[in-house]
C-alpha cells in the first residue's frame, strides 16, 4: 500500500498568507521551481508560494532548510535547475519535504527569505540542451489532416502506432514575458514564385512541456516502468508557428524555419510529485485503434489531467481597458500519447537525454471548437474569423496582439494548483 504524501494534504496551510487564498496557483501543496535574477545579476533558484518567491539559496545559507542531503543543498544553490534535475527522485523529495516543512503553518516564519513575485525578473529555469516537440493530440492532428488533405484519411498511417515528433530549436526557447518579433520567411503564393517576406499567417499553439530529469547513457533506452522518474515537471508551452512558411517547407522533412524562431514557456516548473493527485489511467484509445507495442504500453497512471486556457488581447483592447478574449480551453488528459510514452519512444533507439532537455506535447486540442488549441483550427484556416471586442477580427495574429495561456489542475480530494501563465506580445517585423 502506498503511503500518502503528507505534502499533498489539502487541509494544510502556510504561514505565507497569500498561499491560502482561494484560487491561488501556488498553495503550499504546489511548490514549483523557477529561476530568477538575483542582486548580482546571476540566476537564483526560487520556489513560488502564494504571490511570493522563496529564495532557496538564502534559505540554505541561513540554515533554515533542514535535512537536505549535501548534494541536494549544493545543487539548489546553483544558477539553473539542471544539477538538481539530474539528481532524481531522492533529492527532489528531500527538497520538497524540507521546503514544505519550512513554509508550513506553525513553522517559524521567515519573511526575510521571500520576494514578491511582481518584483522579480524570471529567467529560463534550466539550460535547455535539446528540445523535441511532439504531435500528441489526435483531435489536433485530425483537424489539420481534414484541412490540408480533405480527400484522404486525416491521420497518417503511423499516428496511432508511435508518438510523432520533430527536433525543435532549443536556442530560441524563451521565458514568458519575452516579446516575440514577427519573423521573415520564404513564402509560396498559390499563383506566383516563392518570395522572402514577413510571415503573414502567424499563429500560437497551446501546449505543455515536460523537463527531463536524470538522463540515460547513450545506447540504453528509458522504459515505461521508469519513465515518470526521469521527468522532473511540467510548464505551459507556446509553440509559435509561421503557417505560410510551414505550408511551403514541410514536405518532405517536416517543420523547420516555421517553428524555429521562438517557443515560449511559463517560468514555474510544477513537479511530478505536485501533479500526482491529477494523474489518471490512459491514454484514451478507441476500440478500433491498433494495439500498442509493448515498449509503449502504460504501466502506471501517467496521464496528467491539466487544463489550459488561451486568451487574446489586441493593442487596442489594452488601450481601451477591455478584458482579454477567452479563445479556448483544453486538457492534457485528452492527448493520445503521454510524456512517459514520448520519452520511452524518444530513447527507444538509445538516444541520450540530459537533465534540462525539454519535451513539448504538441498542440492540445479537443473534440469541440472551444477546445481547439491554435488559430489555424479556431478560424479553420482563416475561413471562420474570430470577432474581438474592439470590433476587429482575427484569422491569425496581428502585430501588437498579446497571447496569454493559463493552466491549472483540479480533482476531488486535492487542492487546486496552477502552473501560472505564459504570455507574450507580437512585435512588428524589421
Amino acid at each position: 500500500m502506498t503511503t500518502p504524501d503528507p505534502t499533498l494534504d489539502p487541509a494544510l496551510r502556510s504561514w505565507v498568507s497569500s498561499a491560502n487564498d482561494a484560487g491561488t496557483d501556488f498553495p503550499i501543496q504546489n511548490l514549483p521551481y523557477g529561476v530568477f535574477s538575483g542582486p548580482d545579476g546571476e540566476g537564483r533558484i526560487g520556489v513560488a508560494i502564494g504571490d511570493q518567491v522563496l529564495d532557496v539559496r538564502r534559505a540554505i545559507e541561513n540554515t533554515v532548510l533542514q535535512d537536505l542531503p549535501p548534494e541536494t543543498a549544493c545543487s539548489l544553490c546553483g544558477t539553473t535547475l539542471n544539477g538538481f534535475m539530474g539528481q532524481g527522485t531522492r533529492s527532489w523529495r528531500a527538497a520538497r519535504r524540507s521546503i514544505f516543512a519550512m513554509l508550513s503553518e506553525g513553522a517559524d516564519p521567515h519573511p526575510n527569505l521571500l520576494l514578491p513575485q511582481s518584483e522579480v525578473a524570471m529567467r529560463l529555469p534550466a539550460t535547455i540542451g535539446d528540445y523535441t516537440d511532439f504531435y500528441a493530440s489526435r483531435d489536433h492532428a485530425s483537424n489539420v489532416g481534414r484541412m490540408f488533405r480533405p480527400d484522404a484519411e486525416p491521420l497518417l498511417p503511423n499516428y496511432l502506432h508511435l508518438p510523432v515528433g520533430y527536433h525543435g530549436r532549443a536556442s530560441t526557447v524563451v521565458v514568458s514575458g519575452t516579446d516575440i518579433r514577427r519573423p521573415h520567411g520564404q513564402l509560396k503564393p498559390d499563383d506566383a514564385d516563392p518570395i522572402y517576406a514577413p510571415i503573414r499567417l502567424f499563429d500560437y499553439e497551446m501546449e505543455f512541456g515536460a523537463f527531463v530529469g536524470p538522463g540515460n547513457v547513450q545506447g540504453n533506452p528509458i522504459d515505461m516502468t521508469s519513465a515518470m522518474n526521469h521527468l522532473f515537471g511540467v510548464v505551459i508551452l507556446n509553440d509559435w508557428s509561421a503557417r505560410d512558411a510551414q505550408k511551403w517547407e514541410y514536405q518532405p522533412l517536416g517543420p523547420f524555419n516555421a517553428k524555429n524562431f521562438a517557443t515560449s514557456i511559463s517560468p514555474w516548473i510544477v513537479t511530478m510529485d505536485a501533479l500526482s493527485p491529477f494523474r489518471k489511467a490512459g491514454p484514451p484509445r478507441l476500440p478500433e485503434d491498433p494495439s500498442m507495442l509493448d515498449y509503449l504500453s502504460p504501466v502506471t497512471d501517467d496521464v496528467l489531467d491539466i487544463t489550459c486556457e488561451v486568451y487574446l488581447s489586441s493593442a487596442t483592447m489594452r488601450e481601451q481597458g477591455l478584458d482579454p478574449l477567452h479563445l479556448s480551453r483544453g486538457t492534457l488528459g485528452e492527448l493520445t500519447w503521454t510524456f512517459s510514452q514520448m520519452l520511452a519512444h524518444h530513447t527507444s533507439t538509445g538516444c541520450a537525454m540530459r537533465p534540462g532537455d525539454l519535451l513539448g506535447s504538441g498542440t492540445v486540442s479537443g473534440p469541440e471548437k472551444v477546445n481547439r488549441g491554435s488559430l489555424l483550427e479556431l478560424s479553420w484556416r482563416g475561413t471562420e474569423p474570430i470577432d474581438l471586442p474592439d470590433g476587429t477580427q482575427r484569422k491569425f495574429l496581428q502585430d501588437g496582439d498579446e497571447v496569454t495561456m493559463a493552466a491549472f489542475c483540479e480533482a476531488d480530494g486535492a487542492t487546486r494548483i496552477g502552473l501560472g501563465q505564459c504570455s507574450a506580445v507580437i512585435l512588428p517585423a524589421v
